[in-house]
């Protein structure tokens, strides 16, 4: 199979974030083990969902990690132009949910499968392969925490997250949570005998918006943009109709660190603000949704310098988006991002790849079998 037949039978498993992942996870793993690879599926704690670790080489030498999710976020919009699970070409472009963000690096990745299994690799090239990267990077911990038990500690992760296929050595880290307000339901005429859920959101809404302006005064990383941190509100919920009280009020927020920068601990004060209100007589729930840390890869690097010569360009030092390279950093291995397409592709409607985009990762990682045989 070529990457473009690989990638047909990848775009063809909906395999949204949050559900079972048995069928797509199964059928890497089949052709995986046709091409002489170790392979390990590692099922999560959900008990529907697992991730994949698969080796060719020698497993107890250090080697390299390729990287990517199996997961893909929901293609419910209307204005797709044919049916986002079946893949469809239309010369130079193939569009489906998932060609950018990831399924085309996976699909490259075991393109290059059958060359790797032909060389005598000295060092080992890994694939791992993750679940709910897209509902909050929720997989790949629990595969990183059996890395010992599968490998020799490697010498770098490759993280293929859409990158044009320049590599990129940061990233900003994220914390997301929700916070639910439980109130004393009413008729509007009687406030007095309720609690408005939504008023004492405003609380926490005005703390949320005090922090998001406080971190625009620092500190700074001029890699990013923006160069500081930032939080914001993204949704909010409740009510059910102008003349009831409202005893019900969601607010989900999300933090972005620059690295050297706790995310979670940027939320911190507006938790406080949430828990106060408890003194008041409201029910107050804080739920963690996600969390992942930031990447800072050194420009001086090792994997840095090995990915320029794999890509032929200087690694970019900074992308606003975040990935599984994070974790993989926080966990004591270098890693950085290096796939094919473009994020802004990802996440809508039309989603689509380029042939040379995958012409070019899979020729990326055939060079680095290349060199792990040398």
């Amino acid at each position: 199979m070529d990457v473009f037949d690989i990638l047909d039978r990848l775009v063809a498993f909906p395999s949204v974030a949050g559900k079972s992942n048995g069928a797509i996870a199964g059928w890497i793993e089949a052709y995986l083990r046709q091409h002489g690879a170790k392979v390990t599926l590692l099922p999560g704690p959900e008990g529907d969902r697992s991730n994949l670790f698969a080796t060719i080489g020698p497993a107890d030498v250090p080697g390299y990690i390729l990287s990517g999710h199996m997961d893909v976020v929901p293609a419910g919009e209307p204005q797709w132009s044919s049916p986002p699970f079946a893949l469809r070409r239309e010369g130079e472009r193939l569009y489906g949910r998932g060609t950018t963000d990831m399924k085309g690096f996976l699909a490259a990745a075991l393109a290059a499968v059958s060359k790797l299994a032909g060389l005598r690799l000295t060092k080992p090239v890994h694939f791992a392969f993750s679940y709910d990267e897209e509902i909050g990077c929720r997989g790949v911990p629990h595969l990183i925490a059996r890395l010992p038990e599968l490998c020799a500690k490697p010498l770098g992760v490759i993280v293929g997250e859409p990158s044009g296929m320049r590599a990129v050595r940061g990233h900003k880290g994220k914390a997301a949570a929700r916070v639910t307000i439980r109130g004393r339901s009413g008729h509007s005429s009687r406030p007095d005998l309720g609690l408005n859920a939504i008023h004492a959101m405003a609380d926490i809404l005005t703390a949320a918006v005090s922090e998001a302006g406080r971190l625009t005064l620092g500190p700074f990383d001029a890699t990013f943009e923006p160069a500081y941190s930032s939080l914001q509100a993204g949704v909010i919920t409740g009510g059910q109709s102008v003349n009831i009280i409202p005893d019900s009020c969601a607010l989900d927020l999300e933090a972005r660190a620059i690295p050297g920068t706790d995310p979670a601990g940027l939320l911190a004060p507006v938790k406080a603000r949430a828990e106060a209100l408890a003194a008041k007589g409201f029910q107050v729930e804080w739920t963690p949704v996600s969390t992942y840390p930031a990447l800072s890869l050194p420009q001086d690097a090792t994997l840095a310098a090995l990915l320029g010569k794999l890509t032929g360009e200087t690694p970019l030092a900074a992308v606003s988006y975040g990935t599984e390279a994070g974790l993989y950093q926080a966990a004591g291995l270098d890693a950085i991002i290096c796939g094919p397409g473009d994020i802004g592709r990802a996440h809508k409607p039309d989603e689509y790849i380029l042939a040379d985009e995958l012409a070019a990762c899979q020729r990326m990682i055939e060079a680095l079998g290349a060199r792990c045989a040398a």
